[in-house]
């Protein structure tokens, strides 16, 4: 009978390559997952990991039983999902993971919306961007908070993807920039020659600036780069430069910033949720999706005014939200 604890081993060993890895992954140290790994070799009867001095890969027959090991795994969280369905209350722990502005935020509305289901316990933690569908693919978190620059986000045959929201690129300058002003039109080939701070090459949101800065030659000279869009933020609100960033690097709060929507059709990204399948009907992941949609569609009222505010209306009341502390004139304050 093969156990489950090392059919859970072998699926991360296949996804870590390495038992190091794998050990790391799953909190044990090395010498105890090579010993399950071989107690499950016993169990199966045949050779599962080609073991070498410097390196480990799985046997054909390894590769058979991970995909064996992934179905059965699936099914055991669906046959867990449907008990817990019916027992209706929420409990346990949910963790989720997001992209950093998605962490930031998400994370008040979903401990508010939570914080009533006393037996339910969350875990928000932070994923570098493309890290999130693996971990919820590897079983590591239960739903993912991740952004989509090119569309390719779509569900599959283990995922199930939820779009959440929409968040464009807006430009942020320093409050006593001459474009702080919302009645100066935006013209991006005269902001060519302006020090433009961007995360470094490669990032997505750094791709993002350059899709939008395409048309208009790009940025002339190279951008200053930095590490975090909240550095970047903060460096713009000191007055050193100016930045294109996602909408949502907004809700830190930071002050001193003057924000303008970007004329046409700006480059954005889409947010979704991502969870397992097998795993939506449990009551924790679903409650939690939940108040993740809920708190999607204030964000993204929230979110509304940048792309309204090239064109206000008279006699509008302020929008109030997220962004109220960088709407208007001046701004940021």
């Amino acid at each position: 009978m093969l156990e489950l604890r090392r059919l859970v081993l072998i699926c991360e060993f296949a996804r870590r390559g390495s038992i190091a890895a794998a050990a790391a992954a799953l909190g044990y140290s090395p010498s105890a997952v090579s010993q399950q790994l071989q107690a499950l070799e016993r169990e199966a009867g045949t050779a599962l990991i080609d073991r070498t001095a410097r390196s480990a890969e799985l046997t054909d027959a390894g590769r058979r039983l991970v995909l064996h090991a992934e179905r059965i795994l699936s099914m055991v969280e669906e046959a867990e999902s449907d008990l817990s369905a019916h027992a209706g209350t929420p409990s346990g722990r949910v963790v989720v993971t997001a992209f950093p502005t998605a962490a930031v935020a998400f994370a008040p509305a979903l401990a508010r919306s939570l914080r009533r289901h006393t037996g339910l316990t969350l875990r928000l933690g932070q994923a570098r961007s493309g890290r999130g569908m693996r971990e919820v693919r590897s079983g590591e978190v239960d739903i993912a908070l991740v952004d989509d620059w090119y569309g390719r986000v779509h569900d599959s045959d283990s995922l199930r993807v939820f779009p959440l929201l929409r968040d464009p690129l807006v430009l942020v300058v320093p409050r006593k920039h001459r474009l702080a002003d919302p009645d100066v039109p935006l013209d991006l080939r005269e902001l060519r020659d302006e020090p433009w701070m961007a995360t470094p090459d490669g990032e997505p949101s750094r791709l993002a600036v350059d899709r939008l800065l395409v048309d208009v030659g790009g940025i002339r000279p190279t951008p200053w780069e930095f590490e975090g869009l909240t550095t970047i933020l903060s460096l713009v609100a000191k007055g050193i430069g100016i930045a294109a960033v996602p909408a949502l690097a907004l809700a830190g709060g930071v002050r001193g910033l003057a924000v303008r929507p970007i004329p046409g059709n700006p480059v954005g990204r889409d947010v979704h949720a991502v969870a397992r399948g097998s795993s939506v009907h449990r009551p924790s992941v679903s409650v939690t999706l939940r108040a993740i949609h809920v708190a999607a569609r204030y964000i993204a009222a929230d979110l509304e005014p940048v792309r309204a505010a090239e064109r206000p209306k008279p006699g509008d009341a302020p929008a109030g939200g997220l962004l109220d502390s960088h709407l208007g004139s001046p701004l940021g304050e």
